[in-house]
């Protein structure tokens, strides 16, 4: 059974779009897709529910400890294709500013599960490739496969993104000696840069991200519509699909 893990450099960079639109994506190819969420949020399951069908599970490596969490997981993907995990905050961010508890990068290590960073890269160009270095360096126990270069300004933009990594690899591979374990050409494998998209992005208040259902009223206000109407089950579920199929298409172009 196949897993992926979703990580972000920070709270914030799309991540949650990204999954959901990938989770959305590997079902409508007919796969079983069980989600799950590093930590204990409950509004990113949500979506990642109206996504894939099935309820997204917590694993927690603060709450929980680390058999704990292998035995939610295998007891949870028995049944599945392949797993998806949004992380949570930072790849690297948890309970505080020296262990690992809690962060998506120790839940990554305890299942062994391969890493891809989604960047936001909307104010950024050449430093994308120091960011990325630093995180490949940080922890070469994590397996960083892979990068999803988030709101790309078009395709000048995504190429200088492109051309800016690959060109640190290049460095990298000339250096004297790589830090132990780390994997400079999978930490320079760009697989996608995805346009900024506002019309596909999934919009946030106090508390996180907004719930499924809202998805078409908050849509309906950005446009300039004041009435607010109670919606119907129905009628909700058919606006998640519709946004789901447009996220999915969006995340699938690119």
């Amino acid at each position: 059974m196949k897993v992926i893990v979703i990580a972000g450099t920070h709270s914030g960079v799309g991540k949650t779009s990204l999954s959901i639109g990938l989770m959305h994506s590997l079902r409508r190819k007919g796969l079983i897709v069980q989600p799950f969420k590093v930590g204990p949020d409950f509004l990113d399951p949500m979506h990642h529910a109206a996504a894939t069908g099935r309820p997204s599970i917590n694993l927690d490596g603060w709450m929980l400890t680390r058999d704990q969490v292998l035995d939610t997981f295998h007891r949870h993907t028995q049944d599945a294709d392949i797993a998806v995990i949004e992380g949570v905050m930072g790849l690297y961010d948890s309970r505080d500013g020296i262990s690992e508890d809690g962060s998506t990068a120790q839940v990554a290590k305890w299942l062994g599960a391969p890493v891809v960073l989604v960047v936001d890269c909307w104010a950024m160009a050449r430093s994308v490739a120091a960011m990325v270095k630093g995180y490949a360096e940080f922890d070469p126990d994590v397996q960083l496969k892979g990068l999803l270069l988030n709101k790309v300004g078009g395709a000048a933009h995504g190429r200088w993104l492109k051309q800016a990594i690959g060109a640190q690899q290049s460095r990298s591979s000339q250096a004297v000696k790589q830090p132990a374990g780390a994997d400079a050409k999978a930490c320079s494998t760009v697989l996608g840069c995805v346009p900024k998209n506002d019309n596909v992005s999934v919009p946030e208040r106090y508390l996180g991200l907004t719930m499924p259902h809202e998805q078409q009223s908050l849509q309906q206000q950005q446009a300039g519509h004041d009435q607010q109407q109670q919606q119907q089950q129905g009628q909700q579920q058919q606006q998640q699909q519709s946004y789901l199929s447009k996220l999915s298409d969006h995340v699938s172009q690119h």
